[in-house]
Formats: C-alpha cells, sequence, structure tokens
C-alpha cells in the first residue's frame, strides 16, 4: 500500500475542496493518505511519503500562493528529485499559466509529475477531482 500526502493551500475553500476529494480519489485507489494544510506541513515529510500532492490555487498575476505555499514548496524542491508528485489547484481568471510554471518547477526539480497540472475553475467538480487522485494512487 502505498503512503501518500496532500498538502494544500486554499482562500475562498475552492482548493480545499479540491484536495479532499483527491484524497476521497486516492483512499479509493488503495493508498494510505495524510491531508495537511500548507501551515502543518514540515520539509520532513520527503522522507516519510511515496506519492506527494500539491495543491494551490493561481494567485494575484497567475503565481503560487507567496506567504506560505510557495516557501513550504521552495523548502522541499531540492528533495523532489525521483519523487512522485501530483499538482492541482483551482482558478478564476487566467488560462493556467500558474500550473504550467509550476509543473516546469517541479520537473525541474527532478520529479515524476503524474500527468498535466489538474486545474479546476472556481468550484471544483468532486467527482473528476476524486478520479484524478484514484488514477494517481496507481501512478
Amino acid at each position: 500500500m502505498s503512503k501518500a500526502v496532500v498538502v494544500y493551500w486554499s482562500s475562498t475553500g475552492n482548493t480545499e475542496a479540491m484536495a479532499k476529494a483527491v484524497e476521497k480519489g486516492l483512499k479509493e485507489g488503495g493508498a494510505e493518505v495524510t491531508l495537511l494544510e500548507t501551515g502543518k506541513a514540515k520539509a520532513d515529510i520527503i522522507d516519510q511519503y511515496d506519492l506527494f500532492a500539491f495543491g494551490c490555487p493561481a494567485m494575484g498575476d497567475e503565481v503560487l500562493e507567496e506567504d506560505e505555499f510557495d516557501p513550504f514548496f521552495t523548502s522541499i524542491e531540492g528533495k523532489l528529485s525521483g519523487k512522485k508528485v501530483a499538482l492541482f489547484g483551482t482558478y478564476d481568471w487566467g488560462d493556467g499559466q500558474w500550473m504550467r510554471d509550476w509543473q516546469k518547477r517541479t520537473e525541474t526539480a527532478g520529479a515524476k509529475v503524474f500527468e498535466e497540472g489538474f486545474i479546476q475553475h472556481l468550484e471544483p467538480d468532486e467527482a473528476v477531482c476524486a478520479a484524478f487522485g484514484k488514477r494517481f494512487a496507481a501512478f
């Protein structure tokens, strides 16, 4: 059984809902899952899990949230080489550039990125998000 962690940051609750649906899908796929808000996640998670799902909405000019999420991600980025990573998040405007930039950044760190960065406009579709999580459990 794979051990997975879902780490997310949410402002409006949309990315939190997405994270909970991804968690549900991972469990349906047979993974043992821990769900953490960014403020409760520490850099040592890299040594504790097999699968890493990171969720952050688009902020400002299509960037990752800058006060909590980006500093956390930066703290683990150098340890992602060879790790299985899924990226997800919600947005209200733009075209997903923040996710494309984040995916490239994660791939440059050497992570094995699952599918493409998964985005949902505003309120996420729980079934679609759970299906993403279930597929990730088999990655």
